[in-house]
């Protein structure tokens, strides 16, 4: 996989945030902040091209589900000085029980969809509200994945990670100096309880960005992926990945 340069890449992400600010007319930006390590990584590089006045951090947990992800959410926000007046906590546990009130039996995915839907209908009132551009959180990895809530996570009006892998990602933060506990902490997209990336996956993101990058950047055949050494089981496991991904892609369908 391709080496980035993180000085670099940081100072081309920060002038990308501003240049877009500037070219579409706006001065307010809206960041979810999860405590992970991509809302965190977008918050600071937003804060850096905009100033932290300009940046309003919206936590939107799901009742206590993930208490530790919202505390470390808080000292991120503010550890870069973001003002307590542009700081939103809204617990979506009200409006999500609602729709799931009319299906008892709605499994784990159906809830998470639920989850991050409501989270983007609460993200661009707010938005709307406060004549802000959502800066979203999403990296390479998630989009090509297709590990991603069609019209929720992945609903933003622009994204400063979509090209860089989720070990780029990790790279990139490490430069930033986020707080160690972000950085080590398993990455998840907290939609239930002890639910963790690469536990649903099925593989690491250090081992699927090596072939993600193979495939996509490198354009090395599955084929000739599997002749390289990969376990079998593994890359088909990606595969069933990747296949999602591109459906996502492909929708809507236009005539």
């Amino acid at each position: 996989m391709k080496a980035i340069y993180p000085q670099k890449q940081a100072r081309q992400l920060t002038t990308y945030i501003k240049d877009s600010f500037q070219k579409e007319g706006y001065t307010e930006a809206l960041v979810a902040v999860s405590g992970g390590v991509d809302s965190a990584t977008s918050l600071m590089l937003t804060a850096r091209a905009l100033g932290p006045t300009h940046v309003h951090a919206v936590l939107l947990p799901y009742g206590r589900l993930n208490t530790e992800e919202t505390k470390d959410a808080k000292m991120l926000i503010a550890s870069l000085k973001i003002p307590q007046k542009n700081v939103y906590l809204v617990d979506i546990q009200p409006m999500v029980d609602a729709v799931f009130a009319y299906d008892k039996h709605m499994d784990e995915g159906r809830r998470g969809n639920v989850m991050a839907r409501m989270r983007m209908v609460v993200l661009y009132d707010l938005s709307k509200k406060m004549g802000a551009l959502v800066v979203g959180t999403e990296n390479k990895t998630e989009h090509l994945l297709g590990y991603y809530t069609r019209f929720g996570d992945e609903a933003s009006d622009l994204e400063p990670l979509r090209q860089l892998y989720k070990t780029q990602v990790y790279e990139l933060a490490r430069y930033l100096k986020l707080p160690k506990k972000i950085l080590t902490k398993p990455p998840t997209a907290g939609l239930w309880q002890g639910q963790t990336d690469e536990g649903e996956f099925g593989f690491t993101y250090k081992e699927v960005d090596e072939v993600l990058s193979l495939y996509f950047d490198e354009h090395v055949s599955k084929e000739a992926i599997l002749g390289k050494g990969y376990d079998k089981k593994t890359i088909e496991r990606m595969w069933w990945w990747i296949n999602k991904g591109n459906f996502k892609d492909r929708m809507p369908l236009i005539t």
